[in-house]
């Protein structure tokens, strides 16, 4: 079977008043109710990026015809909505796995991946504290586990999510934490160890490369309490291991979310946790909305509606 051209969504603003097809990836889909009746809202994804489309007929019947995370085939006119690209569906059809390449759906991080374990592996040779550095290989050095690690994204909707997400948010959180470390009276062995590790069990918490799902693990445990487990069995293998640093450690990972309303399993109690709590949100905040500004047309001012954190973003062009 011929694939046909398939026409990236960061390149759909080159197509404006025009109608395209191709293959995309149903991230979202929900049925809303309008003046004219019911109709659908989808987000249709691409390794390139995602955007807004809309079936306004027939839409409950369409919506029948496939599931969130689905590849779907769509003919679509594209247009310009307040100054972001969305499609207007005409018709959508649910894709047979033979009609496509799964590798346009796979979205990856702009590094390459060698270059981010490098990063990773010079951090682990910051940290000077024997039982912490051990401790990093213990978990690390298996050669299947630090794999599914470096491929892994780091969430499912909002920051890093995409394949070697989670390895670049976890150097990126670490990088922070060095910094801040010479700025006040902390362990810099405790925090980077910390930033290494606190979202470690995600490999375990999502599964899926083109289409991101939580795991039954991680819906009913989360990767703080699978985290913190991780890093207790690790310990235990290292003859000698100190109870106190092995309690600070844990409460890095566990308190790491910051808020009981964000699922956090204690609040930060330490001015580590306080630190790597808020690291770690500024640089999965910043790549969230670096992510939607890097989506938005070449002439839009705003950037689409971040539902997170219910706000538009003015982009700034100097």
């Amino acid at each position: 079977m011929i694939m046909e051209e398939h026409i990236y969504i960061s390149d759909m603003h080159q197509h404006e008043n025009k109608e395209i097809s191709g293959f995309y990836l149903a991230q979202e889909k929900e049925l809303r109710e309008g003046k004219g009746g019911m109709y659908m809202r989808l987000k249709l994804r691409d390794r390139s990026g995602a955007a807004t489309a809309n079936v306004w007929k027939d839409a409950q019947k369409v919506s029948e015809l496939f599931e969130a995370g689905d590849i779907v085939h769509v003919r679509a006119q594209v247009v310009n909505y307040k100054g972001q690209i969305q499609l207007t569906v005409q018709q959508l059809r649910y894709a047979d796995k033979s009609e496509f390449d799964m590798g346009n759906f796979i979205a990856k991080s702009r590094f390459e991946a060698d270059f981010l374990a490098q990063r990773f592996w010079d951090f682990v040779d910051k940290v000077e504290n024997e039982h912490l550095n051990r401790l990093l290989h213990v978990i690390f050095d298996d050669k299947e586990f630090f794999m599914r690690f470096i491929e892994a994204p780091a969430a499912k909707g909002w920051h890093h999510n995409y394949m070697h997400g989670l390895v670049e948010h976890c150097v990126a959180v670490a990088a922070l934490c060095e910094f801040v470390s010479t700025q006040y009276p902390v362990s810099m062995d405790l925090l980077i160890a910390g930033a290494l590790l606190h979202d470690a069990a995600k490999t375990m918490e999502y599964t899926g490369q083109a289409s991101i799902e939580f795991t039954d693990a991680g819906r009913l445990l989360g990767h703080l309490s699978m985290g913190d487990q991780m890093v207790v069995l690790a310990a235990a293998q290292i003859p000698g291991f100190p109870d106190e640093l092995l309690l600070n450690l844990r409460h890095l990972i566990l308190s790491h979310h910051g808020e009981y309303e964000k699922a956090s399993v204690r609040l930060p109690q330490t001015l580590e946790a306080v630190i790597l709590h808020h690291c770690d949100n500024l640089d999965a905040q910043a790549a969230g909305v670096s992510q939607l500004v890097d989506a938005a047309a070449p002439e839009a001012v705003w950037s689409e509606f971040d539902r997170l954190n219910n706000r538009y973003y003015r982009l700034v062009r100097i």
